[in-house]
């Protein structure tokens, strides 16, 4: 029996599958799969900088309200 590289997730639209090694979910794989804009590709792991530069995008806008 092969091994299989996805996991099925589900949402309100239905199933979809997501390979096993990712984070997120369901609507985060459907956007990957339906917005391919950028051409970067979402290796694993993520480096480290990646993550800390999220955190940073996500962070500043609190410190400014």
């Amino acid at each position: 029996m092969a091994t299989k590289n996805y996991r099925i997730e589900k949402d309100s639209l239905g199933d979809v599958k997501v390979p096993k090694k990712a984070l997120w979910g369901a609507q985060t794989q459907r956007a990957v799969n339906n917005f391919p804009i950028s051409g970067i590709k979402m290796d694993f792991p993520f480096t480290k900088s990646f993550v800390n530069s999220l955190g940073l995008i996500k962070m500043l806008p609190q410190e400014r309200t």
